[in-house]
């Protein structure tokens, strides 16, 4: 394991919640709820990132492109449309569901495979272009995961993630409400430097989205943000407050900072 690779899996180790938090907390703070993703997915067919973008320029006319953990797949309906094959993979068996539902009123073949990548890479079928993205941030063994996308792209791979931890936006709210003073890495910087370190040559885009949390609410956003740091149901009107300027929407909608964005694409290597 190369160095960047061993500062990579160290850093995320980081991000360990403190055990007697977690043992308190009334629900999960790592689930996301599954509308959030089912509206991104929908809103994202009517729109192109540059991580489409990079995917579209790889991507043949009825080519096929695997989704490494598609959610309701955001990162590969927007390619429906010069699609002929759509593979989604992800661990959660509703997420799978999600994408199936959107991606076969879009692509003629569409292929679910339930698992947690690389686990499950022996069993998915090499494809044009594969996408992944919002996912590096929970995988420790970043090297792995990239080289095994690699082996199943025969053109290219486009990896999306933030450029800080998404959970980094929470910090100064564990310290206010926990006195937990939160890590700041890895970002997409290390990230880099891991697939580089792997023998990987990405090209990098940065970008600034318009909409990373589209379609939460305000009352969704109290709940979320909640959730992730582990309080219990009475505590909402201390978190409202304290994120009231993401509530500023006339509308009720919640407009949280927005993160800024790193695409990277590279060479696949499947025959």
């Amino acid at each position: 394991m190369s160095d960047a690779a061993t500062r990579w899996r160290s850093a995320l180790a980081e991000w360990e919640i403190p055990p007697a938090i977690l043992a308190a907390a009334p629900e999960s703070p790592w689930q996301f709820p599954i509308g959030l993703f089912e509206k991104r997915a929908d809103r994202a067919v009517h729109r192109r990132t540059p991580s489409n973008e990079a995917a579209l320029q790889w991507l043949p006319e009825g080519g096929a492109v695997i989704d490494v953990g598609c959610g309701a797949g955001a990162a590969s309906l927007p390619l429906a449309d010069r699609t002929g094959r759509l593979i989604g993979v992800d661990m959660s068996t509703d997420f799978l569901s999600e994408f199936r539902a959107r991606a076969e009123r879009l692509v003629e073949h569409v292929v679910t495979v339930e698992g947690p990548w690389p686990d499950v890479a022996a069993g998915v079928e090499v494809a044009d272009v594969v996408v992944c993205a919002n996912v590096a941030y929970n995988v420790p063994d970043l090297a792995g995961f990239a080289l095994a996308m690699t082996e199943h792209a025969r053109r290219r791979v486009v990896l999306e993630l933030t450029l800080h931890h998404p959970m980094s936006a929470l910090n100064d709210l564990w310290l206010r409400f926990h006195g937990v003073r939160r890590p700041d890495r890895p970002t997409a910087d290390d990230c880099e430097e891991v697939l580089r370190a792997a023998g990987l040559e990405p090209r990098r885009t940065d970008w600034v989205p318009s909409d990373p949390l589209a379609g939460l609410e305000r009352g969704e956003m109290v709940a979320w943000t909640r959730r992730r740091l582990c309080l219990t149901l009475d505590r909402d009107p201390e978190v409202e407050a304290a994120i009231m300027p993401w509530l500023a929407g006339g509308d009720g909608s919640a407009s949280p900072p927005v993160r800024p964005v790193v695409t990277f694409d590279w060479a696949g290597r499947a025959s």
